[in-house]
């Protein structure tokens, strides 16, 4: 069982009755079905039915339709994220009631607490590498339980509650949950500019980030190939690390990476002065990163590296990363939640040095968040630089409020100021992005839709435009 971090976390070693907001929810429904899997008495609501829905009910959750307060009624606790508002009925209830109103990160931070938890964070990388971790030590035998942010392919799910000492979870620091969960391990992938409207700026990031490191009770395997991490690490000589990269400094060093066929090979050089061929069909040097974590991770929680090694090698992937929905007229359709500058950067190169032997590299990126684009446009524009086409959508909301000025115009801008010799097109008309995509790919050609938006739909919606023709 991990160490608290300095505050009382929910009691979840009894039995109790736990009533979910917005069970439907991506962070939501993962937290329910671990409470439903441990025992506990467990409802929820959501506003309206869906394929998660079906899935909380067939563990026995009682779901109800629309919110409404009396269902709160002798609850243990209330739980939601910070999408539900401070003024929902069942939350407002819950408190007039004296029931406990716990974030999505309190309650977290109380599943951590029964289990030997073991996370992983950072501003990219997170959802492959926790998944890996989780592939690995059930590979191992050590049955853990997880919360990931997607569901892994070879389970069909991104939460389970099981009887193995080690709890996975991701992470997230867009909220400042990291901060909450206690902790018997760590990895961090790298720190980059993001949610700064939560953090105020990147030094609020990286302090966060350090304070997050120091708060864990066990190994902290580090990529010291990120400046920020290495600077937190020359900060605190005493402290313990584990360091992975290409780094003649790092702890775990992969060299000699080669991609073929969509198969990648490198080999992690490791503290024994033993050297590890692995093999992967995830691609990329950002894999190839995150896998070397895995690698360490496992060793520095006493389970043989072999595990690891045959669980990166049949790993069956993950929602949404680098996934090939489809292929239609020679044309692969691949969908991936990237949506940052550099993950956008990662994917795109990861394709063109793949091996697949796909003549052009198509881009197609859906801006998200308003606040967002305000801050950081201007960084997209090196994003593109390893494709062949770019073209871009107008901004998805995702419930922020729209800034005037603030389009998808700004990331056309920044990216031909910076990339002029790119085909840089924008179609701001979501309803038009499959037509437009499809008459611009041909045959040997892959499209990679990039957002964290509605665009996970553009591969189905390309392979429509093109059934009708």
């Amino acid at each position: 069982m991990s160490a608290a971090r300095g505050s009382a976390v929910f009691d979840l070693s009894a039995k109790r009755r736990v009533h979910v907001v917005g069970i439907g929810g991506p962070g939501m429904n993962a937290i329910a079905t671990c409470l439903a899997q441990m025992g506990h008495d467990v409802s929820g609501s959501d506003i309206h039915e869906s394929d998660v829905v079906e899935r909380m009910r067939s563990l026995g959750i009682r779901v109800n339709i629309g919110h409404d307060p009396s269902v709160v009624d002798g609850c243990e606790a209330v739980t939601s994220s910070t999408a539900i508002p401070m003024g929902n009925v069942e939350r407002a209830r819950a408190r007039e009631t004296g029931i406990p109103d716990l974030g999505r990160a309190d309650m977290l931070a109380a599943l951590c607490a029964r289990r030997r938890s073991v996370a992983v964070a950072g501003t990219h990388g997170k959802t492959t590498t926790t998944s890996l971790l989780v592939r690995s030590l059930e590979v191992a035998g050590v049955d853990p339980s997880f919360v990931v942010g997607a569901d892994l392919l070879d389970e069909g799910t991104g939460a389970r509650w099981r009887d193995g000492e080690f709890l996975v979870v991701e992470a997230d620091e867009s909220d400042g949950t990291h901060l909450k969960l206690p902790l018997a391990g760590t990895i961090l992938t790298n720190i980059d500019r993001d949610h700064l409207d939560h953090y105020g700026d990147f030094a609020g990031l990286v302090a966060a980030f350090e304070e997050y490191l120091l708060g864990v009770v066990g190994p902290r395997v580090v990529c010291i190939d990120d400046p920020t991490i290495a600077g937190i690490v020359a900060r605190h000589p005493n402290e313990s690390w584990t360091t992975y990269g290409t780094s003649a400094e790092a702890d775990y060093r992969w060299s000699r990476v080669n991609a073929r066929d969509g198969v990648t090979t490198f080999v992690v050089d490791t503290p024994a002065a033993t050297s590890i061929e692995v093999t992967s069909p995830l691609r990329g040097v950002h894999n190839v990163a995150n896998a070397t974590a895995v690698i360490a991770m496992v060793s520095a929680v006493g389970v043989d590296a072999r595990w690891a090694v045959e669980a990166i090698a049949t790993f069956g992937g993950v929602d949404r990363r680098f996934q090939i929905m489809a292929e239609i007229d020679g044309i692969t359709l691949v969908d991936d939640y990237a949506h940052l500058p550099r993950e956008i950067d990662a994917v795109l190169t990861a394709a063109r040095a793949s091996g697949d032997g796909w003549s052009r590299v198509v881009a197609v990126f859906q801006p998200n968040r308003f606040n967002r684009m305000a801050i950081m446009a201007d960084e997209y524009g090196d994003a593109f630089g390893s494709a062949d086409l770019v073209v871009l959508a107008d901004i998805y909301a995702s419930g922020t409020t729209p800034i005037a000025g603030v389009t998808g115009q700004l990331v056309v801008d920044a990216v031909r100021k910076r990339r002029p010799e790119l085909d840089v097109i924008y179609e701001p008309d979501r309803e038009l992005l499959a037509t437009t995509v499809s008459g611009l790919l041909r045959s040997g050609d892959v499209c990679i839709s990039m957002g964290c938006g509605d665009v996970e739909t553009l591969p189905s919606e390309i392979v429509a435009v093109r059934g009708r023709r």
